[in-house]
Order: C-alpha cells, then sequence, then structure tokens
C-alpha cells in the first residue's frame, strides 16, 4: 500500500500552531458532510471564520485541499480534493506521533511542559489576511533594494522588494521556500483588464465571496491556480466598480506591500 504522506507538501507548522482552530477537524467534517456552514456549526465556530480557516490552508499548500462545488440537486456545496484527503490522512498520524514523542519527553524531564510552552511562543502569528507560501524564483539586487520573485504556484507570481539587509537576514536564494505575507487593506481592486497602473503585482481571478460590512466589505477573489487573494475596500468601491460574485476582477500589489517571511 502506499503511504498517503508520500509526495505531500500540505501547509506548514499546522501542528505546530496548537489548536487555536482544529482544523484537522474542519476538514474532516467538512469531508463528512459536504458543508462548510454545517462543519462550522458543529464546532461552533462562525462560517466566516471557518472559510477563512479553509482560504488560509488552500494558500499554504501547494495544492487545494477544499474545492466548490457548483450546480447539483442542492446547489453545490464545499468538498475535500484527493489532495486533501491525502494531507488529512498524513496530518493524523503525524498528530499520534507528535503525541508520542511528547508524552515519552514528559518522562523523562520534569519540567518539559514550562519550556514547550514557551518554545510554542515563538511560532509566527501575524495580523496579515493574506499568506502565501512559494518558492524563491529570482533575487535581484540593486543600488539599494533587492527584488524578488516568489512563485505561489497556478502560474501566479509575487514580486516584493526589500532591503538588502532583510534579504541577506532572510538568507534568500532561489529555490528556497517562503511567504509572502500581504495585509488586506493594502490590495487595490479592478475589473479592468487594460489598466495600467504602479503596482507590481497583478493577480487576476473570479470573485467567489463580496460581502459588505457598516462602511467597508470583504472581497475574496480565486485565482486561476486554486489561491485566494482576500481585499477590504469600502462598500462605495463595491458598488462603483459592481463586483458580485462570479465576476472577474483583478487584485494589484505593490512591490514595497509584500512582506516576506522564512521558517526558522
Amino acid at each position: 500500500m502506499t503511504d498517503p504522506s508520500a509526495a505531500i507538501k500540505p501547509f506548514p507548522s499546522l501542528l505546530a500552531r496548537g489548536k487555536r482552530w482544529d482544523h484537522l477537524e474542519l476538514l474532516e467534517r467538512i469531508d463528512a458532510t459536504g458543508s462548510i456552514s454545517t462543519a462550522a456549526g458543529a464546532m461552533g465556530m462562525s462560517y466566516k471564520a471557518a472559510w477563512q480557516a479553509v482560504e488560509s490552508m488552500n494558500n499554504l499548500s501547494e495544492q487545494p485541499v477544499v474545492e466548490r462545488q457548483t450546480g447539483g440537486k442542492h446547489g453545490g456545496g464545499t468538498r475535500l480534493t484527493p489532495y486533501g484527503r491525502r494531507v488529512l490522512t498524513a496530518y493524523r498520524r503525524l498528530e499520534k506521533e507528535r503525541e508520542r514523542v511528547l508524552a515519552a519527553l514528559g518522562q523523562i524531564m520534569d519540567d518539559f511542559e514550562q519550556y514547550y510552552q514557551l518554545i510554542r511562543r515563538f511560532d509566527m502569528k501575524t495580523s496579515a489576511r493574506n499568506q502565501f507560501l512559494g518558492k524563491v524564483k529570482s533575487v535581484k539586487h540593486g543600488p539599494i533594494n533587492a527584488e524578488v520573485i516568489l512563485d505561489i504556484g497556478g502560474g501566479d507570481e509575487l514580486a516584493a522588494v526589500i532591503t538588502h539587509d532583510s534579504a541577506e537576514h532572510l538568507g534568500l536564494t532561489e529555490g528556497m521556500e517562503a511567504y509572502a505575507l500581504v495585509k488586506a487593506p493594502w490590495i487595490i481592486v479592478t475589473t479592468d483588464d487594460s489598466l495600467k497602473t504602479s503596482a507590481r503585482n497583478r493577480l487576476c481571478g473570479t470573485i467567489v465571496r463580496c460581502q459588505e460590512g457598516a462602511i467597508n466589505g470583504e472581497v475574496v477573489i480565486e485565482l486561476p491556480g486554486g489561491k485566494l487573494v482576500v481585499t477590504t475596500i469600502t462598500n462605495e468601491s463595491i458598488h462603483e466598480l459592481g463586483l458580485v460574485e462570479g465576476k472577474r476582477a483583478c487584485a494589484l500589489i505593490k512591490a514595497s506591500h509584500v512582506i516576506l517571511a522564512v521558517a526558522n
């Protein structure tokens, strides 16, 4: 039998981050019910929080782990991709092994729990709504800054302009993995493909969610490769651009607004 964990490179640090939300349980419930709202309700999560968790997992994975279904007798739903099911199986196996190792360490170190909690605090947490895992395609050094091109999969790339000191501090080289972080309010949305702007990055796809708030709204654009870009713009802009689910739109991101990070 083929090991389900073979050749899988899923979202990193999922287990290391603990159970702020149990991503694995969420995936299992989506797989069982075919509904993200039902899965979220059973876990005491809001629908929005569940979708944010799914979007984060899809963006940090080389392939989508959850996909939408359209049409059908009940109007569609959500389901795990074959890759997502393999990821889930692999992580459950890793989780059991992790618990065994921690239990063994606890038996030989009286103060292990104290140090384990300290180590967990070092895990990266960020307020950036958009987090993409990719590989460094190129690093071009200029007189002052460096331009880094990150391949985030699905034919999409992100260019980031950072200082030389930052590039050296991160140890960026071609082929290594890195994270691109972009805050939702920093992204400009347009529906005009011919529009010329100074923004270095243009990511185009289909709007899969458009939700208005008191003043601002959240627009989620799904890229052809399955990655999701979350933007925050005013309700007025949503109306002026005619943004609705199913409409094509592009996310414009300045290279200076892309933050890069690497795992230790």
